[in-house]
């Protein structure tokens, strides 16, 4: 938006001139008395990116709610970023700056909520352990609306770890029959630690259970199939008692895209040919076909080349399957191997319409 020329700019421009403390100059050149507060200076909901550059240099972490609220409800998106990106590096380091961020949260009105949120997300304080356990009281806190509550815990999946107090308590909320969306974001703040943990090479098995756990007791489809699905992102090697929690959900769950996430976590197991001969058990009497097409394709990923009688046994049982164990067939002939490579040279990796179910 254009900047304003003329007089009405430069009036403008003097009722809107950062606050300033008490004796200093006001707008006007005139000493403020002591005591005496500069009122916060008007910034407009349609506003100029001038106008921004003035609010940046006044603007702290006392003064910034006063100041931004006008701009907060603007309809420009990068007025917000500006706006969240400035909090954030308000808030810095210091936890009582995040807390009382947090504070300001629990009335924020309109789009104000989100970027107070995000703004502490991206912060270095939110790692500080008073601000991480804010966050999951006010996650867990049923005065606040459901909707919220979801926010609030997916602002815990920055964290570098999860105590096991905290654990226990998002694991028990994910399992609540009325978490809802905010049981949903639990279960996958608990799955986005876990990765960041593998990736550093940390030990995951109190999150995989914690999983495990959501994804065998929830009483929420959803949230179930989150705590399914996500081990499948970190893709660890699982353990003998792993296995066999996911081969329970593989038989007993019944929604098929769990059965689904759990084919495809089994064959990561240690124990190959526990999961092959569960595989080609489970395939007789599965009904869903792309449950059927899991089953058949990780079979190789299981066993490589020595799964390729389990799976000519699974064509024979079900004809569909046969062009396509003729191409694994092929490949294997032709030297290929290794199962990435083997999958990405089918000519059709989703004969069954069936992979976008994990978007």
């Amino acid at each position: 938006m254009p900047a304003q020329t003329g007089p009405a700019a430069t009036q403008a421009s003097a009722k809107q001139g950062p606050a300033r403390k008490p004796g200093t100059p006001g707008p006007t050149g005139a000493l403020l008395a002591p005591g005496e507060e500069a009122k916060a200076p008007r910034f407009q909901e349609t506003t100029c990116w001038k106008e921004l550059a003035r609010f940046n240099d006044g603007v702290t972490i006392h003064n910034f709610r006063q100041w931004a609220e006008p701009l907060l409800n603007s309809r420009d998106g990068l007025v917000r970023d500006f706006l969240r990106e400035r909090l954030t590096e308000l808030i810095g380091k210091d936890p009582a700056n995040a807390l009382e961020v947090l504070n300001w949260s629990l009335d924020a009105q309109g789009r104000s909520f989100g970027v107070y949120l995000t703004a502490v997300r991206d912060s270095e304080a939110v790692h500080q352990p008073q601000v991480a356990t804010k966050l999951l009281d006010m996650g867990l806190d049923n005065a606040i609306p459901a909707e919220r509550r979801a926010g609030i815990l997916s602002t815990l999946d920055t964290q570098k770890r999860l105590a096991p107090a905290a654990l226990d308590k998002l694991t028990t909320f994910a399992n609540d029959p009325v978490a809802g969306e905010a049981g949903w974001a639990a279960a996958r703040t608990i799955a986005r630690v876990m990765k960041r943990e593998f990736k550093q090479n940390e030990n995951i098995g109190p999150y995989m259970d914690k999983l495990l756990t959501i994804g065998a007791q929830s009483p929420d489809e959803q949230i179930r199939y989150l705590g399914q699905m996500m081990p499948m992102h970190a893709a660890p090697l699982l353990s003998a008692e792993e296995t066999e929690r996911f081969a329970k959900i593989l038989v007993g769950e019944g929604h098929e895209q769990g059965r689904d996430a759990a084919a495809h976590n089994l064959s990561l197991s240690q124990d190959k040919g526990k999961v092959l001969d569960l595989f080609a058990k489970t395939f007789e009497t599965e009904q869903s076909l792309c449950v059927k097409w899991a089953l058949f394709r990780f079979s190789a990923r299981t066993a490589g080349k020595r799964a390729l009688p389990v799976m000519a046994n699974m064509a024979t049982q079900d004809p569909r399957f046969q062009p396509i164990y003729q191409d694994f067939e092929r490949i294997y002939a032709s030297g290929t191997l290794d199962f990435v490579r083997l999958y990405n040279s089918l000519p059709n990796q989703d004969p069954f319409n069936c992979l976008d179910r994990h978007e």
